[in-house]
């Protein structure tokens, strides 16, 4: 919890009219299978902390540190409405908000791609290996491997 003795800042917290226009976006709470559990992070707070998370580019451990809400309910939170797809239908309410207010013009889009052959990327087609992993050098047993420092621990075996 954060000490009572310094100042309380709420400038990264969702604002009013952001919070009404994403509280309908939020599936149904689904029940506790077995009933009885500790009550259920706010859908505020936890959002609050998703967004923290997503400004400032901290962990989701650093949360604890805040007091918003614990980072496991923030995380969990942040899975059950990625599957959801609420902050897809989030970003889709803001493009049309935007088309709406300055225009999208929808006939002009374009794709980020690479043109080029990457740097490490092989021959075109790209290159497979012939040989399976099994057979690989890491798969060999310790005492097959040939190398110096292999020998060197057997040498000295033999001479003491």
């Amino acid at each position: 919890m954060p000490d009572a003795s310094q100042p309380h800042h709420d400038d990264w917290r969702i604002p009013d009219a952001l919070w009404a226009r994403l509280a309908p976006l939020l599936p149904p709470r689904k029940p506790h299978p077995l009933g009885c559990h500790r009550p259920r992070v706010d859908d505020r707070k936890a959002m609050d902390a998703i967004f923290f998370v997503l400004r400032t580019g901290c962990q989701w451990g650093a949360l604890d540190a805040t007091g918003i809400c614990s980072h496991s309910a923030a995380h969990r939170r942040f899975q059950e409405w990625t599957e959801a797809e609420v902050f897809v239908a989030l970003w889709e309410q803001g493009l049309v908000d935007y088309d709406a207010l300055q225009g999208i013009d929808w006939a002009w889009l374009a794709m980020d791609g690479a043109m080029t052959k990457a740097p490490l990327g092989g021959e075109k087609g790209g290159q497979e290996s012939h040989r399976s992993r099994e057979n690989g050098h890491q798969a060999q047993c310790a005492h097959r491997r040939s190398g110096r420092a292999y020998r060197a621990r057997r040498r000295r075996r033999e001479s003491s």
